[in-house]
């Protein structure tokens, strides 16, 4: 049915996505795949944030942002694989309008709150490494309060102001979204209102959310790495680097497959590809937080 019969016609109260694939023999083994992920992610940053509260030895700055990463990455993945999971074992793939809006809304909070935190995080690297004789006293815990107060309220308010405007777009036929959950792009494909207003404030507001963030920590990083390489013994170069080597980690493969799906176009053949690596910054990413601060991290192990 075409765009200008549907205008007619009464709009959408749910949409229907059409998640990973449509082959039924797989629904079972993604449903396990993916019950297994979540059960692993939720374990692994409720652990890393029971041992931060209760082991003293890490009450210190990174490790309050550590644990503030792991309740953000748990709130994350509770944002969209429950409701995929319910897909997988029921085949209901439907969605209401104002539960995929909703959906969006937390999912651009979390996600720009990450950003934040990771900004934070490589400013506290910063600090560790290039300032520590001025560590303890610019990095006190009011400090560590407001940059993670801050990160939360820049996600909240980022996303507020584009879910705003989503909400007030008029949706039309056909109702099917190509993901796997309710992401800004297809579902700005499903408007029958004029979206250039919202694109081109999605494009203004892409530079407080990820740029800057972005920006922040390569140059957080620069800095870092130009000292570390100014240190002359190899094992004061190693030990340096151990402290941000976690998080370093996190952010190559944060910031690596985000730049990837949001660059790639977004064309029939390549929409495979981007559910792919969506998948991996939505779900897989929260998966291996606690794995990366916990094999590579001693004063974890030493906790556990």
């Amino acid at each position: 049915m075409e765009r200008g019969e549907w205008d007619n016609q009464t709009l959408p109260t749910e949409f229907f996505l059409l998640g990973l694939g449509d082959a039924h023999e797989f629904q079972i083994p993604l449903f396990l795949l993916c019950l297994t992920i979540y059960t692993v992610t939720m374990s692994g940053n409720i652990l890393i944030i029971v041992l931060v509260v209760t082991d003293p030895h890490l009450h210190t700055p990174m490790y309050f942002f550590l644990v503030n990463l792991s309740s953000l990455e748990a709130c994350y993945s509770s944002t969209i694989l429950p409701r995929l999971l319910v897909s997988f074992l029921t085949g209901d793939r439907a969605i209401s309008v104002q539960c995929c809006i909703t959906q969006f809304f937390f999912f651009g909070t979390f996600a720009t709150s990450e950003c934040y935190l990771l900004a934070a995080m490589s400013y506290d690297r910063y600090l560790a490494i290039c300032r520590p004789l001025l560590y303890g006293s610019i990095m006190n815990w009011k400090v560590c309060l407001q940059l993670v107060t801050g990160s939360w309220f820049v996600g909240l308010l980022i996303s507020t102001g584009i879910t705003s405007c989503l909400s007030h777009q008029r949706f039309c036929g056909p109702n099917v979204i190509d993901h796997f959950f309710c992401e800004e792009a297809p579902l700005l494909e499903l408007s029958c209102s004029d979206t250039g207003m919202i694109k081109i404030l999605i494009i203004i507001l892409s530079f407080p959310d990820v740029v800057f963030p972005f920006l922040f920590t390569l140059a957080s990083y620069v800095c870092i790495i130009a000292d570390i390489l100014r240190i002359p013994s190899t094992t004061g170069r190693h030990k340096a680097f151990s402290t941000c080597s976690s998080h370093l980690t996190m952010v190559i493969v944060f910031y690596g497959t985000l730049i990837i799906v949001y660059m790639l176009p977004r064309t029939v053949p390549l929409r495979r590809l981007n559910k792919i690596f969506s998948f991996f910054y939505t779900v897989l990413i929260p998966l291996i937080n606690p794995l990366i601060y916990s094999l590579r991290n001693r004063e974890v192990k030493r906790a556990l």
